[in-house]
């Protein structure tokens, strides 16, 4: 079992030394983080519960242990969270199968 409180510390007091060291890195990444202003349509919540569905699917520990007190802390419940989760497991079979033909067809393309 992971200790997410810790692992969330530690990772704070990483990214904190790598923002000293490169600055434009972490600046980078709060730019792209930041919502425009003008972008109104989805609440706090529901990007928090996207931000955790993308983090399954791209297996990043970091952002799950980010976005899961950040989506607790604007109120996501553990059904809305499990909810989110299940159609990032939808769509990972999906993209599985979507790739695999891509295979399919490349091997096509070496096959006698």
């Amino acid at each position: 079992m992971t200790d997410w409180n810790a692992y969330r510390d530690n990772l704070t007091k990483n990214v904190k030394t790598l923002a000293t060291l490169t600055p434009n890195t972490l600046s980078g990444l709060q730019t792209l983080e930041t919502p425009l202003p003008e972008t109104k349509h989805l609440d706090a919540k529901t990007r928090e519960l996207i931000a955790l569905a993308v983090a399954v699917t791209t297996r990043c520990d970091g952002c799950i242990a980010v976005h899961t007190a950040a989506a607790h802390k604007v109120g996501a419940s553990k059904a809305e969270i499990a909810e989110a989760l299940g159609v990032a497991v939808a769509l990972n079979a999906g993209a599985a199968l979507v790739y695999s033909s891509r295979v399919m067809e490349a091997f096509e393309s070496v096959a006698d």
